[in-house]
């Protein structure tokens, strides 16, 4: 090649205005073709293309129509397709592919006899592509759909096998692949969902030989769309199912199928990391409540690729939602150190709301909720808001477990100034309206708790059971048994029949307090009848009505419980062992099982059994206060030299519950033995004012 003949090439190549055409080994440059084409010598443009390169009419054509679409001339390129039949074209071609498809093996595709048949189906499905693209250009979605898809049909016929792998020619093959990521895309562009359903269904099942990029391209824009479409997706048909094969069996568990196994590509180095994959797969899970499957997927992503603070904040959020408090608290303390991210406000708050759920965290929940408020001082007041509200939760827990009473009053205090604090900010938190009732409830400040009962019923609309509960609680405290019953039953009516389990207990503790003993045992009855149907309804999972019975904390467990006691109240024996047996074979070791069958004992005279099953209680639960309580009064009864014992026991459970009024009650016993009749005085006193502002269930039973 001379000097000028390589200068030419080489300012070819870095002239972007200068286009090249390859066909059959030959290159041809366009300057002559594309000068035809601005005169409108349509004709002539393919005559040049067919003499300079040894193409047929319909090769031509194509070569032309596509020039045509590079120069952004979409309607004259779509002129040019319209002028070959490109559908006869591609069948005159199938009876060569096929019998020449054979002849690849042991051959090297240049020495294959298929190369120009390649060659040539290359260009004509490339143009119908292409075709496609400009109808799609030109709003005309249907028919660039029906296009794009004949592209697919026509390859199905020539490669009825599949496309083997290392046969095809690259441009062929990234023709097909890109008709492949088209035509689901173009049916949802034209409103035609349940196609594009089967063309992403298509995309994924038959043999295209997609690169990973590309298939994992098609599954995350088929998980967006099955997610967030509102279209239902009805199963695979049962032609691609395989035998003893996970069959989805709604749009949300296809697409958290099709995100996980993106995920696992990405873990193997398969495909290119993309973020908003986790982002999508974190809204699957949610939804469905799958936190501690969605951590797994966190923990198995490869460190770098996460900052660490932030994992271990989704973690968190992952953990707690699971229940896993403790590992989602701890993965919090590690995010929060002074090396870390101390002052992030939204983990902070959210350390503090673990805390706040358990009372021995009291103390660590305040530390958090302090620096939340204070972070949050001057950038958010809503943030501050809820900070307060956290740390008057565990000022609360903090105050329960005081062991002096001074100290206990004063953080009680100090609880109840924070929830106010924090409703004085947000004044429209329903549920800072609630928790500042119940506190106040707990307080027994019944006519603060009442009014805030009903102002969060009045926010609310009534849509929420534990406001109808916390209302009745109310009443109840106040003795207004027949009032607290009659909001039940609006309750009862206003609520669908599967969510009722929680009011039917709260009725049927009505019943009992107003010694309508055989309505309450009806009421059990139909409590009990509605949680087996729950049951045996969503099977072991029990996935929806799993949620509605944590909220209520109602579970069968309790039910029997609860009418094994009504039974040894009313000394029925026989009845209350049979519920009680039903209960041990729910929670075989539990507190208040041997609460109850030591009360059975008491009762019976059986003094030594009674005694031995309020210990074993307290083996299980050395904080269970009811079991505390009787044993001391046992005890009591055993002579002056058990005094202690019982004024031990008694002042631990004072310590646990200062409201329980059967401890005030018998502390006054254990004075009046000692001979201190003024302390006993105020301890039945005590006693007989809480006996006035008992609620039939603990408030603490809200929260």
């Amino acid at each position: 090649m001379s000097d000028s003949e390589s200068g030419d090439l080489a300012q070819n190549e870095n002239d972007p205005s200068v286009r090249e055409v390859w066909a059959n080994g030959v290159c041809m440059q366009t300057s002559d073709v594309e000068a035809k084409l601005d005169e409108g010598n349509i004709q002539e443009a393919e005559s040049a293309l067919r003499d300079g390169l040894s193409l047929n009419f319909e090769e031509a054509r194509a070569l032309l129509g596509r020039l045509e679409y590079q120069r952004g001339n979409v309607e004259g390129a779509l002129r040019v397709f319209d002028g070959i039949d490109l559908h006869a074209a591609v069948q005159r071609m199938q009876p060569s592919m096929t019998e020449k498809q054979p002849a690849k093996k042991g051959k090297t595709r240049s020495e294959s006899g298929s190369v120009v048949p390649q060659h040539a189906a290359s260009l004509l499905l490339e143009a119908i592509y292409l075709k496609a693209k400009s109808l799609q250009k030109l709003g005309k979605l249907t028919e660039a759909a029906n296009e794009c898809q004949s592209i697919l049909d026509a390859v199905e016929k020539i490669f009825f096998n599949g496309i083997p792998d290392m046969s095809v020619e690259n441009k062929l093959q990234e023709t097909v692949s890109h008709a492949v990521e088209l035509l689901p895309e173009l049916w949802k562009q034209a409103g035609s969902c349940s196609e594009a359903m089967s063309a992403y269904r298509r995309a994924l099942l038959s043999q295209w030989s997609l690169d990973n990029e590309c298939c994992a391209r098609i599954q995350k824009a088929f998980a967006v769309f099955l997610l967030y479409s509102g279209v239902e997706a009805g199963p695979p048909s049962l032609f691609v199912q395989i035998d003893g094969s996970y069959v989805p069996r709604n749009n949300l568990e296809e697409a958290i199928l099709l995100l996980m196994i993106l995920m696992r590509k990405f873990y193997l180095g398969k495909a290119t990391w993309d973020p908003s994959v986790l982002e999508h797969l974190t809204f699957a899970l949610s939804v469905c409540c799958q936190t501690a499957v969605l951590a797994k997927q966190l923990e198995e992503i490869m460190p770098g690729i996460l900052n660490r603070i932030e994992r271990w904040k989704v973690l968190a959020l992952c953990y707690s939602g699971a229940g896993q408090s403790s590992t989602a608290l701890n993965l919090l303390r590690k995010s929060l150190l002074q090396n870390e991210d101390p002052d992030d406000i939204m983990s902070l708050l959210l350390a503090a709301k673990l805390c706040s759920e358990d009372v021995l965290l009291g103390y660590e929940g305040v530390k958090y909720a302090q620096r939340a408020v204070v972070n949050a001082q001057d950038s958010n007041a809503h943030l501050k808001g809820i900070g307060l509200c956290m740390l008057g939760r565990c000022l609360g827990n903090q105050a329960k477990i005081s062991p002096s009473d001074s100290e206990r009053s004063r953080l009680q205090s100090e609880a109840l100034k924070s929830l106010e604090g924090a409703i004085a900010i947000e004044h429209e938190n329903t549920d800072l309206i609630f928790e500042l009732g119940v506190q106040y409830a707990e307080h027994r400040n019944l006519n603060a708790a009442l009014r805030y009962a009903k102002q969060y019923l009045d926010a609310t609309g009534g849509s929420v059971i534990k406001g109808w509960r916390f209302l009745a609680l109310v009443l109840s405290a106040q003795q207004r048994f027949s009032e607290a019953e009659v909001v039940t039953d609006a309750a009862l009516d206003e609520t669908a029949k599967w969510d009722q389990g929680p009011l039917l207990r709260l009725k049927a503790k009505l019943k009992t307090s107003q010694s309508l003993h055989t309505n309450a045992i009806e009421t059990y009855r139909s409590l009990l009848a509605l949680v087996q149907a729950q049951k045996k309804s969503y099977g072991p999972l029990r996935s929806a009505p799993l949620l509605q019975v944590e909220d209520a904390k109602v579970n069968e467990y309790e039910v029997w419980h609860g009418l094994a006691n009504l039974y040894s109240s009313l000394s029925r024996w026989p009845d209350a062992e049979i519920c009680l047996a039903k209960a041990r074979a729910l929670v075989e070791y539990s507190p208040d099982t041997l609460h109850i069958e030591g009360v059975m004992h008491e009762r019976r005279g059986e003094i030594g059994k009674a005694m031995a099953a309020y210990v074993n209680a307290l083996l299980l639960e050395p904080n269970y206060v009811p079991c505390k309580i009787l044993l001391c009064a046992l005890v009591n009864k055993m002579g002056p030299k058990m005094q202690p014992v019982a004024r031990t026991l008694l002042s631990d459970a004072l310590r646990l519950d200062p409201t329980n009024r059967m401890a005030w009650y018998f502390m006054g016993c254990v004075h009046r033995k000692d001979g201190r009749i003024a302390d006993a005085a105020d301890c039945f006193q005590a006693a007989s004012m809480l006996e006035e502002s008992d609620p039939i269930e603990n408030f603490s039973s809200l929260l």
